[in-house]
């Protein structure tokens, strides 16, 4: 970091160099005028003239600008710069605080120009979200539509399809349904609305509970739900049971779902601190890395496809995000193709 000037050494030589002047103007004076002046009175000039210009240019100049430029300096800190580390009160070094408003003003500047350029990326992304939710709700609607105007052009009365296309617009209704129960969600826990119900519970029972459940679901790819131990001791959390049921179920059903076939879901609960830090992992063919950092964007989708062909809105992991989030904790994903992709994410041990 580049040496800051002191401010009484710029004080000194402005003091100086209007000494040096006034001196000069003395001895010009004493040679070329009309009259001479003795040499102790001459001293006696150059130090008064030394201390009148130094106070002068103290007062001015140390006193009323530096001291409105600390003022303004201090505004800009609080209200911008709060999370710069404060300088300590004691340093050996004086500041300059011009110099230190410059750096600044530059960091307020660059500050700004991050944010216009985040706004735009918001933008952006506003209007692909917008994109997404008008196809994802396009798509049932126009099946069903479909399916009723056939049933009503003579369909209704052929019994070879009739029931069949009841059957499809009712599963084109369901995900309707589940799309819009998603985006509720997501809004409440964006905007405080929806309340965590917070608890303690045991997070390993509640992980036995879950494989339990979708043990059917894949045993159909015969992938293998797995513990990384027994946990046969209680592993105590506080958050809401809940929530963190549906965190889980999502992570564990997404890793069913677009796993390998005759693959392995892992989960792995370990003690951080004051913190249960859960990791559920499978061994699939895992995430492109570009696609790494968005796939918990609403409605982004890896492959668009085969998403929709396994019945998803494209939300779940939206809403996994923002449960954690609610929970004052975040979630990562790790993926690397053709290995497999990790999920990490903390709880507050009880």
């Amino acid at each position: 970091m580049q040496k800051q000037t002191n401010i009484s050494a710029r004080i000194l030589i402005l003091v100086v160099v209007s000494t040096v002047v006034c001196a000069t103007a003395f001895l010009l004076l004493n040679y070329f005028g009309h009259f001479k002046i003795d040499l102790s009175y001459l001293l006696l000039s150059v130090f008064i003239c030394f201390v009148v210009s130094f106070l002068i240019l103290y007062y001015f100049y140390y006193v009323e600008v530096t001291r409105n430029v600390n003022v303004l300096n201090e505004k800009i800190r609080r209200r911008f710069l709060s999370k710069e580390i404060p300088q300590k009160a004691d340093q050996l070094e004086e500041e300059d605080t011009l110099l230190q408003l410059s750096e600044r003003v530059d960091l307020l500047v660059k500050l700004r120009e991050k944010e216009v350029q985040q706004f735009e990326n918001l933008d952006s992304y506003r209007k692909e979200y917008l994109g997404n939710v008008s196809h994802e709700l396009k798509t049932p609607v126009f099946n069903i539509q479909g399916y009723v105007d056939t049933l009503l052009n003579g369909g209704l009365e052929d019994s070879t399809i009739n029931v069949e296309y009841l059957r499809r617009a009712e599963k084109s209704i369901d995900r309707l349904i589940n799309i819009i129960d998603d985006l509720e969600t997501i809004t409440q826990l964006e905007t405080g609305d929806l309340q965590l119900d917070i608890d303690t519970f045991d997070i390993a029972l509640l992980c036995k509970d879950i494989y339990a459940s979708l043990e059917l679901n894949a045993a159909k790819r015969n992938i293998k739900l797995e513990l990384a131990k027994k946990y046969d001791k209680p592993i105590l959390v506080k958050a809401d049971k809940f929530r963190i049921r549906q965190v889980l179920t999502n992570l564990i059903t997404n890793s069913i779902k677009y796993g390998k076939e005759n693959g392995t879901t892992l989960i792995e609960l370990n003690y951080l601190n004051d913190d249960v830090v859960i990791s559920v992992s499978d061994n699939g063919d895992g995430i492109d890395k570009k696609h790494v950092s968005r796939i918990f964007e609403r409605f982004y989708r890896v492959d668009k496809g085969r998403s929709r062909e396994q019945g998803g809105t494209g939300l779940g992991l939206a809403i996994v995000k923002h449960i954690i989030e609610a929970h004052n904790k975040s979630i990562v994903a790790e993926s690397e193709l053709g290995k497999g992709t990790k999920f990490t994410f903390s709880l507050p041990a009880a």
